[in-house]
């Protein structure tokens, strides 16, 4: 494959969008006192509760491939800075939820929503047809990663 090739340069574009997002997570962590893994948390969260799912510390810990000991930490940290709160489930009582504080999403909208808003403006110029290309090709592209990506070997 040449770096001509659209696929290799589709890739290319992929990664430098990641850098970018990183560096706006990381900004967004400095300004806020979070470490970039709390942002990977929160979005986590945002995400889950958009999708009408409730999350446990255990669930947050899978989706971030943190062990129980680090996610604990992370949640206690986040709850301390006002983003989350735990919740009993009500369906079962033993079981302990993460709730986003309104606090995490005030913050999130302040700082991500003009970006949020280019990006909408941005793909207002698409046709229906180019706006579902791209939604299935980041779907690829994401369950792409996700099977790339291996989690640590048991006992490492």
């Amino acid at each position: 494959m040449t770096d001509d090739e659209p696929g290799r340069r589709l890739v290319s574009q992929l990664r430098a969008l990641t850098v970018e997002l990183d560096l706006l997570g990381g900004e967004f962590a400095r300004r806020h006192g979070l470490h970039p893994t709390d942002v990977r948390a929160l979005i986590v969260l945002v995400e889950a509760e958009r999708a009408g799912q409730a999350i446990s510390a255990g669930q947050l810990a899978g989706r971030l491939g943190l062990d129980s000991s680090t996610v604990t930490a992370l949640v206690d940290r986040m709850e301390r800075l006002g983003h989350v709160r735990r919740e009993r489930d009500t369906g079962d009582r033993r079981r302990v939820l993460l709730a986003l504080e309104d606090r995490a999403d005030e913050l999130g909208r302040s700082f991500f929503g003009p970006l949020i808003g280019e990006a909408v403006t941005a793909l207002s110029a698409f046709t229906p047809a180019e706006v579902a290309a791209v939604d299935r090709f980041l779907h690829v592209m994401r369950q792409a990663v996700a099977t790339t990506r291996q989690p640590d070997e048991p006992g490492r």
